[in-house]
């Protein structure tokens, strides 16, 4: 047996730079760096980064926290806001609009999930929409914040909450973490990537002023050209585009006008849809639209239009293919962000696809054997959440009733993923949520969107008429002012932040 000693990773080359690479750096320098390992992040101040990935999910507080990143340190370099859920404006019919929560609906107990009461009662009376009975979304709508509640039997204890970032800020404050750490950063183009001729691992990068960069571990975080994984591996790609069309976006940033809101907003246009994230010194806008239905100008014009402040820079324009590599991981290279896949920011995913790629790897951190038994794990792992992850996202398109445009009248008529087909047949003729035993999403996530997409049961459980019915219109009833009452007790979101952590950018 060899010497574990004499086979592990000594040196670990991360190209590429921006969200992925500084997360990635941060994390390996917090959690797995040892005084004799040598890490470097290769990036070019020519090239520029996506820029994408603003609004996060509350995973992100977690990898946070394992870094020791202070939390109102954070908030304060990286403009944040926080962020109680997403707002879907159009997306089942014009005029529509729901939240996606980061939280559960109704109180905790209950024989039944909460939405099967809410569904029987609200069949024959008027018990208001299933967002009344829950605190995220009554306080997102009201623009009011606050951490959940300790105590578990206690309504405003039942939400949880993610930022809405500067990514480019959020970059430079991991950088820095990292640099602490002991990452060096190395900069310069990449020209060339050697591969080991007896085993076709990589060895090593070559910068356009001739430097060679080697190492035993890399990690590609070079964006949507995938330069190790693709260019020099050729891991191939699975394309997802007859299921997600869009294919462009167009992202402006301009000037806020009136108070910040705790929530992240979506709404659906005649060939894709805008996306706006309120950070403390701006709003981020962008319209993700599919090419083959309206063209750069006009996408760019209707973003234009639609801004609610001054625009702070000129329009940044992306091209992108949603899908996954074949393989992310290939011998000694690891895909890490927009360089393993890509699926439009609908449900803030990004930054959590990038996440968990660097946890996997963690979990799964090789030696210079590279066996296959780590590696086939870690691709097996994320094919599963970016699938699931995929599955949610085509959910958001399909379920309509648009038939507007012709981007809309596409999604609702396509054929979908049998993975998917099978689980909104199941939640139409029965309101059962089938649950992944690993996945992002979850029951309340899924919920909110059926829900609000209009894919109504045709049904609700049985076990809900063990409940009188005048028993259960009293205790709707009292559930709903208790969480309004609940949601109004917090403070605006721009009062606990002036609070808590206001950043001297938005100053």
């Amino acid at each position: 047996m060899a010497d574990q000693t004499d086979i592990r990773i000594r040196d670990v080359v991360i190209v590429g730079g921006g969200t992925a690479g500084w997360m990635t750096a941060a994390a390996i320098a917090r959690l797995v760096k040892r005084p004799d390992m040598r890490v470097r992040l290769v990036e070019s101040a020519d090239i520029g980064t996506v820029g994408v990935g603003e609004s996060t999910l509350p995973h992100i507080r977690a990898f946070n926290e394992r870094l020791g990143i202070d939390e109102a340190e954070f908030m304060k370099a990286t403009c944040a806001t926080f962020k109680l859920g997403i707002q879907f404006n159009d997306w089942a019919c014009l005029g529509d609009s729901y939240i996606h929560p980061f939280g559960d609906y109704g109180a905790p107990g209950g024989e039944a999930p909460f939405h099967h009461y809410w569904l029987k009662a609200s069949r024959n009376h008027p018990v208001g929409p299933i967002d009344d009975y829950s605190v995220p979304i009554v306080a997102a709508r009201e623009g009011r914040f606050a951490p959940p509640a300790d105590d578990p039997r206690s309504l405003a204890s039942t939400y949880g909450y993610a930022y809405q970032l500067d990514a480019g800020l959020y970059a430079s404050y991991l950088r820095t973490l990292s640099e602490n750490g002991g990452v060096e950063r190395v900069e310069g183009r990449i020209v060339e990537v050697t591969r080991n001729p007896e085993n076709g691992l990589l060895a090593s990068v070559t910068l356009e002023g001739g430097e060679v960069v080697t190492g035993d571990l890399f990690i590609d975080c070079s964006g949507f050209r995938g330069l190790l994984i693709e260019q020099a591996l050729q891991a191939g790609y699975r394309d997802w585009s007859h299921w997600l069309p869009c294919d462009r976006a167009v992202a402006i940033p301009c000037a806020s006008v009136g108070p910040t809101v705790p929530y992240t907003r979506a709404t659906a246009l005649e060939a894709g849809w805008q996306f706006r994230i309120p950070l403390q010194h701006r709003v981020g806008n962008g319209y993700v639209y599919c090419s083959a239905f309206i063209d750069q100008d006009a996408a760019t014009r209707r973003l234009l239009g639609r801004l609610e402040g001054v625009p702070l820079k000129e329009p940044n324009h992306l091209r992108f293919t949603a899908g996954q590599r074949r393989k992310t991981w290939i011998g000694n290279c690891v895909a890490v962000g927009l360089s393993g896949g890509f699926i439009e920011p609908l449900e803030s995913t990004s930054i959590y696809l990038i996440q968990a790629a660097i946890t996997r790897l963690i979990e799964l951190w090789p030696d210079r054997q590279f066996d296959r038994i780590a590696t086939d794990a870690f691709n097996r792992q994320m094919d599963l959440e970016t699938e699931r992850v995929r599955d949610f996202i085509i959910l958001h398109y399909h379920a309509t009733e648009r038939s507007d445009s012709e981007l809309w009248n596409h999604v609702r008529t396509m054929d979908v993923p049998d993975s998917l087909a099978s689980k909104i047949a199941l939640f139409r003729a029965r309101g059962v949520v089938d649950e992944y035993r690993e996945g992002l999403f979850l029951h309340p996530s899924w919920v909110a969107v059926y829900l609000g997409q209009r894919v109504i049961p045709e049904r609700y459980h049985p076990l809900v008429d063990n409940r009188d019915e005048a028993q259960l219109l009293a205790g709707l009833q009292r559930l709903r002012d208790a969480v309004r009452t609940s949601a109004r007790r917090l403070p605006t979101q721009d009062d606990y932040i002036g609070r808590y952590c206001p950043s001297e950018v938005a100053a």
